[in-house]
């Protein structure tokens, strides 16, 4: 079966009027904040979804602004994003992967002392600025083959592959289609996997990297 050649396309203007997160996606992530944060965090039994403001997107390029009563750390989370492309409800897995548009590459960045000290985590993962997205939306890719990299100044600090996600992406869809309808232009972040450190300093560079979709480069500053 011929391959679809992989089309790229700008973001367009109002993506994320929803904004959906899947949280504890991959083993060894989960493994991994438990030793690092001292969490009790356990392999989900079911696809499980949160939500994003909106108000905290920003495009490549743009700065990550650290605000200046955040103790720290902040880390960054490396992540493959899909783009509904049409109006969705009850569809099924089968079916799931015909209602996106395409996909494109968020950070997830977390301001870890506000998520163990807050009832929710609206500033630790909504504060402004904290949700870059970009560079660009792709089709005609496998989400679930896709190699995530993560660069701090040029040294790679984080590499994994979308065939660990302990739900896919087809999984999530159908399952969220259930309870809730997806409409054009809402995404969906489906997690990181591995480590997340070092902690994002200012002046730092962040980049997330996908060999089809192309590098999200962010600088990061702090708050003055």
């Amino acid at each position: 079966m011929k391959k679809e050649p992989v089309k790229k396309e700008p973001l367009p203007p109002g993506i994320g009027r929803n904004f959906y997160a899947a949280g504890l996606n991959y083993r060894s992530h989960i493994e991994w904040a438990n030793k690092h944060h001292g969490t009790s965090f356990k392999v989900p039994e079911q696809a499980d979804i949160g939500y994003r403001s909106p108000n905290a997107l920003i495009g490549s390029g743009e700065d990550i602004v650290i605000p200046k009563d955040s103790t720290g750390p902040v880390e960054f989370e490396g992540e493959l994003v899909a783009v509904i492309g049409q109006r969705t409800k009850n569809i099924s897995e089968k079916q799931a992967l015909d209602c996106i548009a395409g996909y494109t590459l968020g950070n997830d960045v977390s301001e870890r002392t506000w998520q163990r000290s807050d009832r929710t985590l609206w500033r630790a993962k909504n504060s402004d600025t904290f949700k870059p997205m970009g560079p660009c939306i792709v089709s005609g890719i496998d989400p679930m083959a896709q190699q995530i990299e993560v660069r701090i100044n040029g040294r790679a600090v984080s590499s994994y592959n979308t065939r660990g996600m302990i739900f896919g992406v087809a999984h999530y869809i159908s399952r969220m289609s259930r309870y809730l309808t997806l409409h054009p232009g809402d995404v969906i972040w489906f997690g990181c996997d591995g480590a997340t450190v070092p902690a994002l300093q200012p002046g730092d560079l962040v980049e997330v990297v996908n060999e089809a979709i192309g590098t999200l480069a962010n600088r990061v500053v702090r708050e003055t």
